[in-house]
């Protein structure tokens, strides 16, 4: 060993954070679960939130903006675009310098246009202006308040997650998996000021928020919402920003509830994790250096806080991969194939087939984009689909970062889960509800390692 300091990973440039409160009126419309019996939201569980993040090498450069925002899914284009780029023309942001991510909570309104005629469907189209006026702010506020910051990351635990795909009667349910493993790897990342006070903090986890389902009639950010909480009592009020992993076969082992208590419940597990790995890092700005042996029993390796530096490089880019697309049965197919099962949920399936068609072109393939981030030694790697936690476990194994934050449903509608090739030919819920083919998940997450490691390598 010929080092004598050492210091997480990190950055260290401009930062600035800003937050809205997006909780919708009561009685908008808010169904999620097929088997719902009712459409609209009859009060709320705890506030909604969008928080923007922005980051800067130096007072000159361009900014990165990371939002990220107590919704599902984006099940259209249209909607999504209409705040993404409102936020991108209110700025004079590059495209490829902006995340628009959604914490994936199944208990958010709806935020799909067209249901302006079903129950509680009226204020949508309100909600969405909100939405948009919300981001444009808040991304506004953050790019205000940039000053000088570092930011430093430190890897967890959390047993929350589970295998959510579990084989039963020849065929696979979505719950708990208990011979299965889950990734359990969180990441979190605190931001500094220059006087040491926290000004936000990052927590990256895996895990669908789908402890609230069809018996839950509250508009709730499920886990996430206690999981702030637990992190920003801890950090004097520092907004936390949380960030849906790759999820796509992950979930809590307790879930499908009415009861907001068990969502609290999940969430401060998670929650007391962050701060169990954040309380392993040493103080902001600082490393640690070896200050002296001392002799005793053993000669001992004293190790003390220093100041430290970490490289201010922010690098991007945006890639569209083409990609394989699989062949989507007919709607009488469909119709068929789910005549055994309850009307309600039925419908339900058929509107999200019939939404999920519209954002594909067709053909044999289809577009996905991928947006890749440098920041110092950080690396963030983002894409609107599901994908299975596999494209974490390798981005992380591949990329010679020990920051590397993975986000699902980030910029665009979703075309569905992105499973492992091993997965197709299965009956998964995963498999049978996407538009994506076979190998698109691996194409996907080698072309994310490539540019990662093609970032990191500039200096």
């Amino acid at each position: 060993m010929t080092a004598c300091t050492w210091a997480p990973p990190g950055w260290q440039g401009e930062a600035g954070v800003a937050r809205r409160d997006i909780t919708p009126p009561v009685g908008i419309r808010a169904k999620n679960w097929g088997a719902a019996r009712t459409d609209v939201s009859t009060g709320n569980h705890r506030p909604l939130s969008l928080t923007a993040l922005a980051l800067r090498s130096s007072p000159d450069s361009d900014p990165l903006v990371l939002i990220t925002a107590d919704l599902s899914v984006w099940r259209r284009a249209e909607e999504e675009w209409s705040v993404r780029g409102a936020v991108l023309d209110a700025h004079g942001l590059n495209p490829a310098r902006l995340m628009l991510h959604l914490t994936h909570t199944h208990s958010s309104p709806t935020i799909h246009a067209l249901d302006v005629d079903e129950p509680g469907g009226a204020g949508v189209s309100d909600y969405l202006d909100l939405l948009r006026d919300a981001a444009v702010a808040a991304t506004g506020d953050a790019l205000a308040a940039c000053a000088p910051a570092t930011m430093t990351v430190a890897t967890g635990r959390s047993g929350v997650a589970t295998c959510r795909d579990l084989p039963w009667q020849q065929r696979y349910v979505v719950g708990f998996n208990p011979e299965a493993p889950a990734d359990d790897t969180l990441l979190v990342a605190r931001v500094s000021g220059a006087d040491g006070q926290v000004l936000a903090t990052i927590v990256n986890y895996a895990c669908h928020p789908t402890t609230l389902a069809w018996e839950n009639t509250l508009v709730s950010p499920d886990f996430v919402g206690a999981l702030r909480e637990v992190v920003e009592t801890a950090t004097s009020g520092a907004p936390c920003l949380f960030l849906q992993g790759a999820s796509g076969d992950l979930a809590p082992r307790e879930q499908y509830t009415g009861d907001p208590g068990l969502a609290d419940r999940n969430g401060l597990g998670i929650g007391h994790a962050a701060l169990a790995a954040l309380h392993t890092l040493p103080l902001p700005s600082h490393g640690l250096a070896l200050e002296e042996i001392v002799e005793s029993g053993a000669p001992l390796a004293a190790w003390r806080p220093r100041p430290a530096t970490w490289q201010s490089t922010i690098a991007v880019d945006r890639t569209e991969l083409s990609v394989p697309a699989k062949p989507l049965p007919s709607f009488e197919e469909l119709e068929r194939r789910w005549a055994h099962i309850d009307p309600g949920a039925r419908a339900e399936r058929l509107r999200r087939a019939r939404t999920q068609r519209t954002n594909l072109p067709v053909g044999t393939t289809t577009v996905q984009p991928v947006w890749t981030w440098r920041v110092g030694e950080l690396v963030f790697v983002g894409q609107p689909g599901e994908a299975y936690s596999y494209f974490q476990r390798e981005l992380r194994q591949g990329i010679p970062a020990e920051g590397v934050f993975v986000l699902n449903l980030v910029n665009g509608a979703s075309l569905g889960y992105l499973p492992p090739a091993d997965a197709y030919g299965k009956d998964i819920y995963q498999v049978w509800q996407t538009a994506f083919g076979s190998g698109a998940l691996e194409q996907v997450t080698e072309h994310a390692v490539t540019r990662a490691k093609e970032l990191l390598a500039e200096l």
